[in-house]
C-alpha cells in the first residue's frame, strides 16, 4: 500500500477519533407509558446528518480497495446530505470532489456542498447514474456510486456502526433490547447493516422501513419485483428511489410501511412542538411509522422500547418543508394529519389515513 492511502486512512482514522457517538435521546410520549421511544440523533454528526457515516465507509472502503488515489477525483450521484458529506473528506483528503444532483436539490445542501470545495453538477433525476459514471470515466476518477456499495462498505458486525451503537447507548434502559427499529431508506444501506446486526447478535428485534410516496421499495418489498421503475422521484429528500437499489435488502427487513409525503411533513411540524427543534423530511417519514408501530403496541400494553432516527436537521428546509408558501404551492395539506398526531400524542392511538 502506497504513503498516500497510508496517510488517507490515519487523516480519516484520526478525523473519526475525535467526533463523539451521536445522542440517543428520550421522547416522552404520556399516553404511551409502557412504550419507551428513543432517537438516533444523526443530525449531530460533522456534516450534520446519517451521511456522513456512509461517506466515511465509502472513503475507506475506496481507499483500501485501491480506488482511490492521490489527485483522484470523486464523483458521486446525490439528492445533497451524501454529498455534502462526501464532500467533507474529500477536502480532509485534498481531493477534488464533483456531485451529481438533481435539479431541484435545496438551495441549502449545494452551498453546503460547496462550502466544503465540492461542485455540482446539476441533472434531471433520472440521469444522476448514468451521467455521475460517465464523469467519473472521462474525468479517470472514481464514482462512489452510494446506491451499490453503501451495503457493503459499512462493517455490519461491528465496528461503532450505528446498530452496534444504539445496543450499547440502550444497554442501561427499562428494555434494553428494542422490539422495534424504524428506520428509512435511500441506498439501503442503513438497514441492510441494521438488519444484519440484529441477525448477528441473535436479537429478537423487528426492523421496519418506512417509504415515502414515488419510491419503489415498498412495492418490490410486496412483489420481490427487482425490474420495478418509477417516473416519478420521492418529494422527502434523500430517501426513497425510483429504482430498485442494489444496496436495499429486502431480506433482512421485517416489515414496511408506506408514509404519505403529507404525514411525513406534518410529522415534523407536530415534532417540532414537542421536540423543541426541527427535524428533516426524512425524520417525519420514520417517525410516522413509528407513531403507527406504537399505537399498535399500545394495545398490547406490553413494556417495549422502539428505537428511531434523526437523519439531519430541520434547518436545510426552511424555504420546503417549513415554508408554507411552498407547501401550499405543492398542494400539500397537513392539517388532518397533524389533527390525528395531537389526538395520538393525547390517547395513544393513530387513526388510519383512509
Amino acid at each position: 500500500m502506497n504513503g498516500w492511502v497510508n496517510q488517507a486512512i490515519s487523516i480519516i482514522e484520526a478525523d473519526f477519533k475525535r467526533s463523539s457517538d451521536t445522542h440517543l435521546l428520550k421522547l416522552e410520549l404520556p399516553s404511551s407509558s409502557k412504550v419507551s421511544l428513543y432517537l438516533k440523533d444523526e443530525s449531530t454528526h460533522p456534516t450534520g446528518s446519517l451521511k456522513h457515516r456512509l461517506a466515511r465507509s465509502l472513503f475507506l472502503y475506496g481507499l483500501c480497495n485501491g480506488h482511490i488515489q492521490e489527485n483522484t477525483t470523486i464523483v458521486e450521484s446525490s439528492s445533497g446530505n451524501t454529498a455534502i458529506s462526501e464532500a467533507y473528506f474529500a477536502k480532509l483528503l485534498g481531493l477534488a470532489f464533483i456531485a451529481v444532483v438533481p435539479k431541484a436539490t435545496s438551495q441549502d445542501k449545494i452551498d453546503k456542498i460547496g462550502f466544503y470545495d465540492g461542485q455540482c453538477h446539476f441533472v434531471e433525476p433520472g440521469d444522476i447514474y448514468s451521467e455521475a459514471a460517465r464523469l467519473a470515466h472521462e474525468l479517470k476518477g472514481h464514482y462512489m456510486d452510494q446506491f451499490t456499495f453503501a451495503e457493503r462498505a459499512t462493517d455490519w458486525r461491528g465496528n461503532n456502526n450505528i446498530a452496534e451503537s444504539i445496543y450499547s447507548q440502550m444497554s442501561s434502559e427499562t428494555s434494553p433490547v428494542p422490539d422495534w427499529i424504524v428506520t428509512s431508506a435511500g441506498t439501503g444501506g442503513t438497514s441492510a447493516t441494521i438488519g444484519r446486526y440484529i441477525r448477528y447478535k441473535c436479537h429478537p428485534t423487528k426492523l421496519c422501513v418506512a417509504d415515502p410516496d414515488n419510491s419503489v421499495f415498498y412495492d418490490y418489498y410486496e412483489t420481490g419485483n427487482k425490474d420495478l421503475v418509477l417516473k416519478n422521484s420521492s418529494n422527502v429528500e434523500g430517501i426513497g428511489r425510483p429504482r430498485v437499489e442494489p444496496s436495499f435488502l429486502s431480506s433482512v427487513v421485517d416489515r414496511m410501511i408506506k408514509v404519505p409525503d403529507q404525514a411525513s411533513y406534518a410529522t415534523i411540524h407536530f415534532l417540532e412542538k414537542i421536540l423543541n427543534r426541527r427535524c428533516g423530511g426524512s425524520t417525519g417519514t420514520n417517525l410516522y411509522a413509528v407513531f403507527q408501530i406504537i399505537s399498535e403496541l399500545n394495545l398490547q400494553e406490553r413494556e417495549v422500547s422502539v428505537v428511531s432516527m434523526i437523519c439531519d436537521g430541520g434547518e436545510r428546509y426552511a424555504d420546503t418543508y417549513y415554508n408554507d408558501d411552498w407547501l401550499r404551492d405543492k398542494g400539500f395539506k397537513l392539517q388532518p394529519y397533524i389533527e390525528r398526531l395531537e389526538k395520538f400524542y393525547e390517547t395513544g392511538v393513530l387513526a388510519s389515513s383512509s
